[in-house]
């Protein structure tokens, strides 16, 4: 227990997980007194397996009405939103919904969540990026996850993409979290090898993130009385730890063994338990860098996350070298001092990020590099996560990390040639 920690911690409404506990939901829906719903997702689930016409089946014996809005697409945009706003209110004809339910990824999770704002009164959702007012209650989420990787059943936010200018904006308050977050395993059970990798490395990433970022009696809340993050504290290292121990057990054996419903489940467990964490402490330095990635080459979240993390992680061996320890020995590294176990655990991360078949370099990427400046440009405006970074020169450890990702090196650029580089920056 560290008794300087400052909390605000905000978990989702209501937790369930369990093999099969999706048969649950009606009933519960029923009891909190929800009779007109809104289901968000994709045409594969909503044609390709049978959990979207069980629940509507069910929930319609129980007096629940159910519209359907099967248009998900991965990275959700802006346009996408309002353009289903205006179908979903359509086919409502002018009657309100009382809850929405997000089946899918955590695309499909952001887009019910902007759903939520938006729905009531028809407006765009870039109205709602600056953040609510306190007249502006968003619907009741029920999330179901079906990737145990993304961690949006438990956070206060909905990413979007913003084709305007090819970033992804935000439209966060701790009421966007849902209500119910319904975990059950047997979801991700039709996850293809790269999606498993691809959300698993997500996971592990929000745990160590969320693991190192700053302290929660140095963030800065802006003076806010709800904050939707608030740095780290014991309580969210706590869920961090066994995130990061979870993955370490389970994330290759998901991949190699999609049938293993052990490391099925155990991956669904670190989702959440990250989730816990990153979803009060908030992240830094992985997700701004790639947020940015992203919108150079449109590769996926966990991707673009995946190939920042070894690179971030070693510029941070100075500054968090207990936990950097701690994290090393849960994946069995013990080297002889501090520096040469940091090394190790990075290179550690870098062969598995590999093994899981995802790139390592953003040369892989196809990042050029003329472009690592702008990168790390892009990287430093996402100010809520640069300035959660807890080391002391932020601009200057971006445009190492940026340059180390590049080259796949770790620690080799020399500090006056990347001096020389923010100089321009």
């Amino acid at each position: 227990m560290r008794t300087e920690d400052t909390i605000h911690f905000c978990p989702p409404g209501r937790l369930i997980i369990g093999q099969g506990s999706r048969s649950q939901l009606p009933s519960l829906v029923e009891h909190l007194g929800y009779r007109r719903g809104v289901f968000v997702t994709d045409r594969f689930f909503a044609g390709s397996t049978p959990w979207v016409t069980e629940y509507l089946a069910a929930a319609s014996a129980l007096g629940i009405k159910t519209v359907v809005f099967d248009g998900g697409e991965p990275d959700p945009s802006t346009v996408l939103c309002d353009r289903a706003t205006q179908e979903i209110r359509a086919l409502l004809d002018g009657r309100t919904p009382d809850h929405v339910i997000a089946l899918g990824g955590g695309s499909n999770i952001d887009l019910a969540k902007a759903l939520c704002v938006t729905l009531p009164g028809g407006r765009p959702v870039r109205d709602f990026v600056d953040g609510l007012n306190a007249s502006e209650k968003p619907l009741p989420l029920i999330a179901l996850p079906t990737t145990a990787g993304t961690g949006s059943e438990a956070t206060p936010g909905a990413i979007l993409l913003d084709p305007g200018n090819a970033t992804k904006v935000a439209v966060m308050d701790n009421a966007l979290r849902p209500q119910i977050a319904l975990i059950d395993p047997e979801l991700t059970y039709t996850c293809p090898p790269s999606v498993t990798a691809d959300a698993g490395i997500d996971a592990l990433t929000h745990a160590i993130e969320s693991y190192l970022t700053l302290d929660s009696a140095v963030f800065d809340r802006n003076g806010h009385p709800d904050p939707g993050y608030s740095g780290r504290s014991s309580l969210t290292m706590m869920f961090a730890r066994e995130a990061i121990s979870l993955c370490a057990r389970f994330l290759e054996r998901a991949y190699e063994n999609g049938r293993d419903t052990e490391a099925r489940s155990g991956m669904c467990y670190a989702s959440i338990y990250a989730a816990l964490s990153y979803g009060s402490a908030g992240l830094n330095a992985i997700h701004g860098i790639a947020y940015a990635v992203a919108g150079m080459t449109h590769r996926s979240h966990g991707t673009t996350n995946a190939v920042m993390l070894p690179y971030v992680l070693e510029a941070l061996v100075p500054h968090r070298p207990a936990e950097i320890v701690e994290i090393a020995n849960i994946f069995g590294i013990t080297g002889k001092n501090t520096d040469e176990t940091g090394c190790e655990l990075c290179v550690f991360l870098r062969d598995l990020i590999a093994n899981l078949g995802i790139p390592t370099t953003l040369e892989e990427l196809g990042i050029e590099e003329d472009s690592l400046e702008l990168l790390t440009r892009d990287g430093l405006a996402v100010t809520r996560l640069a300035k959660s970074f807890p080391v002391p020169d932020v601009a200057l450890e971006y445009s190492r990390i940026v340059r180390n990702a590049f080259h796949g090196q770790l620690g080799k650029v020399p500090t006056d040639a990347i001096k020389k580089s923010v100089d321009h920056i």
